[in-house]
């Protein structure tokens, strides 16, 4: 003997079970959105990390052919990445050029010392702001190539 169910009351989700999966998903959206662009960011600052060292690496090819630094990183030719993940532009001023730049455009550190006496480059950072000092709030977020490059990443962990 079998039962027969009415069409009226065969399989369907009723209000609360609906709720309930809403709920759970609202929930994992919001645990996997924030992770999911805190990747991005690191991916960007990696990547950012990782431009600065292949200028750092032309910069230096060029300098090795012509005997000193160029006057912009346009003149380093084509294939180079010139624009950061955030869509600035890298920032270059050489240092040993001649003529010597401004002195007051030159990066520091906390304790106001350059940091580099070859060239600075670095990006702006997700914010697309920075400061000369790498202490102000304006530039933590940057990617900087410090110490005649012996570091290129954050510039709040230099």
């Amino acid at each position: 003997m079998v039962r027969r169910i009415p069409r009226s009351r065969q399989a369907a989700f009723t209000l609360i079970e609906l709720m309930i999966a809403l709920v759970v998903v609202g929930a994992l959206a919001a645990i996997a959105i924030p992770s999911y662009q805190a990747y991005i960011e690191r991916a960007k600052r990696s990547q950012a990390i990782a431009d600065i060292g292949q200028l750092s690496m032309a910069l230096e090819r060029f300098r090795t052919i012509n005997g000193t630094y160029p006057a912009n990183l346009a003149a380093l030719g084509g294939g180079l990445p010139l624009s950061d993940p955030w869509g600035n532009p890298y920032r270059y001023l050489g240092i040993e050029v001649v003529p010597p730049p401004n002195i007051g455009a030159v990066r520091r550190d906390k304790n106001l010392n350059p940091l580099n006496s070859d060239y600075d480059l670095y990006s702006m950072g997700p914010d697309g702001r920075t400061q000369k000092q790498l202490t102000a709030s304006q530039a933590r977020d940057d990617i900087v190539r410090a110490g005649n490059g012996g570091y290129i990443g954050v510039a709040s962990e230099h």
